[in-house]
């Protein structure tokens, strides 16, 4: 069954520059290059990435639709939604298998009934729902209400820590449960990072990629990095310029972290730094450390859920420190910047190729779609 080309939607929120967007077009590329065809359904702009022109992309609502996800919108935007997949459907022929990203994604897709579906579990639900409690009842209930929807549905975790955390909640039970890692294209990553590209330091950094949000504590970062010995300048690549500036200001360390935006391939900035650190509450996987082992940059993370303990193993596993320890982050960083083991990238990337993730997918289709036959 797996033989055949399969038509694939893979829905997703947005294409804002963020780690599930570049799982999402690594898996599409791979697909293509596998002769499937896949789609890219995206809910909303913006499209932070450039796309293949062989890759169809679609976008069901427009920017200026608002909180299409909210309790007094759900119902027209999954009519709306449903019309839009029927005239997909009607344009390109039926669809074999649906992906479904992030929370909107899965929303829309359980409430439409789409099907065959996976959703794909991204981040822990536990760290977020815990996150979203303090911040009070409504915004606790609402972040419930994303993660409900994956109850009985068949769902991909990219991490084993993730799969395990939904069977201990139990406050999902799916129809099944898959772990596949995220895919990297390494022959991609390793030309992307031998770019040339204009960098505006003088001398060694470090970097760290990621949106600025309370998970991945910037905080934390900030006052790590005033502790270390070295006194290297960091480079964070993420959109909200003016909202990291201000958090530096607010440790002292403005003056040593450099901005440059978001950045289309961050890849020849993580190959030219001295050392890449993740200081997260809490992860789904962790690209980046797997990107930046890739691109020969040593790492130091918090030994956060999930992740970073499924890719920092043997003699790298003294590179995790405990989440919110800036002593220790601090002592790692000086730690790495001086020594560093030698990085084994076949054990790395063993079950994390784009081409293997794409084959696991597919098989675990396989299953699925016969599952849906029959019925």
């Amino acid at each position: 069954m797996i033989d055949q080309p399969k038509r694939i939607g893979i829905v997703i929120d947005s294409l804002a520059g963020g780690g599930a967007e570049r799982v999402v077009l690594t898996l599409a590329q791979a697909w293509l290059a596998q002769g499937h065809q896949p789609h890219l359904l995206v809910l909303q702009p913006p499209c932070d990435y450039q796309l293949p022109a062989s890759l169809p992309v679609h976008f069901c609502f427009t920017e200026h639709d608002k909180q299409i996800d909210s309790v007094f919108k759900i119902n027209a935007s999954v009519r709306r939604f449903k019309c839009w997949l029927s005239s997909l459907t009607a344009q390109f022929g039926q669809f074999d298998l649906f992906i479904s990203n992030l929370d909107k994604s899965n929303l829309l897709t359980t409430q439409a009934q789409v099907k065959p579906l996976f959703c794909v579990v991204h981040n822990a639900i536990e760290a977020e729902l815990a996150r979203e409690m303090k911040l009070g009842p409504l915004a606790f209930w609402n972040m419930w209400r994303a993660k409900r929807v994956l109850d009985q549905q068949h769902l991909i975790t990219v991490s084993q820590g993730i799969a395990d955390e939904i069977s201990r909640g139990k406050r999902i039970n799916p129809a099944s449960m898959t772990t596949i890692y995220n895919p990297f294209d390494i022959d991609d990553i390793v030309a992307a990072a031998a770019q040339p590209i204009d960098i505006p330091i003088e001398g060694d950094f470090i970097i760290h990629v990621g949106r600025v949000a309370k998970q991945k504590r910037h905080d934390i970062l900030f006052q790590a990095l005033a502790q270390a010995e070295h006194q290297l300048p960091l480079v964070l690549l993420c959109g909200n310029v003016n909202k990291a500036h201000k958090l530096a200001r607010r440790y002292g360390v403005a003056d040593r972290v450099i901005l440059p935006g978001f950045q289309a391939n961050p890849y020849a900035w993580i190959k030219q730094a001295k050392l890449m650190v993740l200081s997260s509450d809490y992860e789904g996987l962790g690209n980046v450390l797997v990107e930046s082992l890739i691109c020969g940059t040593p790492v130091v993370s918090t030994d956060c859920p999930y992740g970073p303990n499924e890719i920092l193993i043997g003699e790298l596993s003294k590179f995790l420190v405990p989440c919110r320890d800036v002593k220790q982050l601090a002592n790692k960083m000086d730690e790495a910047l001086v020594s560093y083991p030698e990085i084994p990238m076949p054990a790395l990337i063993a079950n994390k190729t784009h081409a293997h993730v794409s084959e696991q997918y597919m098989l675990a289709a396989a299953t699925l779609m016969e599952e849906t036959d029959a019925k």
